[in-house]
């Protein structure tokens, strides 16, 4: 504001000597706020001056170039400080320059404007430093105690959950994302826990009746048939080597072991397979040619034949193979006409050694663990397996997604 007023009178000024209407020496006031008006030439003689500035040197050693014709600044003469602005008059070398300033205003002339800005500054920064603080710690608040609470969790009880504030806000979803996590690993550690147990039981028996053999054995030598007690150890011996090579893939499945993943055709994968099988029931095909997966071959491979193996265990006199593509989705299907397997008990048969009844236990070298690989294969290749009823008996279904 003061610099226009500047401005507006050096213009006025400058007009009028374009037109040659100023009188020689003495400049009239346009504007009676901006008193101090010069007109200078280039050798810093003063030609015209206004009332106020008589007497006074050049306003300022400020003198504007032909580029750049209006400059606006400050300067103090006789501890007396002023805003000014200094007009070219034209581009000539010998062009006059005028100068019209006013006293600088006293706020602006001190410090105190400058102390009341950082004082309000000051205020309300250290308002919006309380309010951050204060609407920081609400809000985590849950968190601390989140914490606090899962610090409280252990390997030995998993049970425990923390705190779920209401609402929908990021802290309500990282709390139930927390007790979500809480609550599959102890699902998790309770499977290991039941996997742990169900394993020692399985190695056990196969265990122990070796050993009571081989006890029978040293006590009564003469008494034992050594082939009899040969076949028999290696009856053992051999599910003992079938559990243990089961455990073992089970803890590869999933992971980037040995995993090099290929085009898989499966109408060839089951033709390929029932190749080099002498089962006692016969096979049906209803396989369509060309259905493409990928996947780790092997892997596959043994998913079929324990789905082979288990409807050949369980089947009256036939068992049938199905391979199909609907809507992008690979279908392998094995069913056999045996026994039903009752609704409850669908998805229980894909867990770890799991029995569910006489008829279904340690038969033709099962191990117990067929459904359960041929599930975690499925899931490794981002497909499912399902137990099914259909009107001939129990059949498994494996989708996996078709290339």
């Amino acid at each position: 504001m003061v610099w226009k007023q500047t401005r507006d009178a050096a213009a006025h000024v400058t007009s009028e000597l374009r037109d040659g209407d100023l009188p020689s020496g003495l400049i009239p006031l346009s504007d009676s706020s901006v008193d101090l008006l010069q007109v200078v030439n280039p050798g810093g003689t003063v030609v015209a001056t206004s009332e106020a500035a008589r007497g006074l040197p050049p306003l300022s050693d400020v003198w504007p170039s032909p580029d750049d014709r209006i400059v606006s600044t400050t300067n103090c003469l006789r501890s007396r400080c002023f805003h000014l602005t200094a007009v070219r008059l034209n581009t000539a070398a010998d062009s006059p320059v005028v100068y019209a300033g006013r006293t600088t205003p006293g706020i602006l002339s001190t410090r105190v404007l400058e102390a009341i800005v950082f004082i309000q500054v000051a205020i309300l920064t250290g308002i919006a430093a309380w309010a951050t603080w204060l609407v920081t710690g609400r809000a985590l608040r849950p968190v601390a105690e989140m914490r606090s609470e899962l610090d409280e969790v252990n390997a030995s009880d998993l049970s425990r959950r923390v705190t779920e504030p209401s609402g929908e806000d990021e802290v309500a979803q990282l709390a139930r994302s927390i007790n979500g996590t809480l609550a599959r690993l102890e699902r998790s550690a309770e499977q290991q826990r039941q996997f742990a147990s169900d394993a020692s039981h399985e190695l056990r028996t196969p265990i122990a009746g070796l050993r009571a053999q081989l006890e029978s054995a040293q006590l009564y030598p003469e008494d034992t048939d050594i082939n009899i007690l040969v076949e028999s150890a290696l009856r053992d011996t051999d599910r003992l080597e079938a559990i243990i090579t089961d455990l073992l893939l089970l803890a590869r499945i999933g992971s980037r072991v040995d995993v090099v993943k290929e085009r898989v055709d499966l109408g060839g994968l089951v033709r390929e397979e029932l190749s080099g099988r002498d089962d006692k029931h016969p096979v049906r095909l209803a396989v369509t040619d060309g259905v493409i997966v990928e996947g780790v071959r092997l892997q596959l491979a043994r998913l079929l034949t324990n789905l082979l193996d288990n409807a050949e265990r369980h089947a009256e006199s036939l068992v049938t193979i199905e391979v199909a593509r609907v809507d992008g989705t690979a279908i392998l299907a094995v069913e056999n006409d045996g026994s039903k397997i009752a609704p409850q008990d669908r998805d229980r048969i894909f867990e770890r050694f799991t029995r569910l009844d006489a008829a279904r236990s340690r038969d033709a070298g099962g191990t117990g663990l067929g459904l359960a690989i041929a599930r975690d294969v499925a899931l490794a290749h981002r497909g499912t397996i399902t137990a099914e009823e259909s009107t001939l008996g129990p059949r498994f279904v494996l989708r996996l997604p078709a290339v």
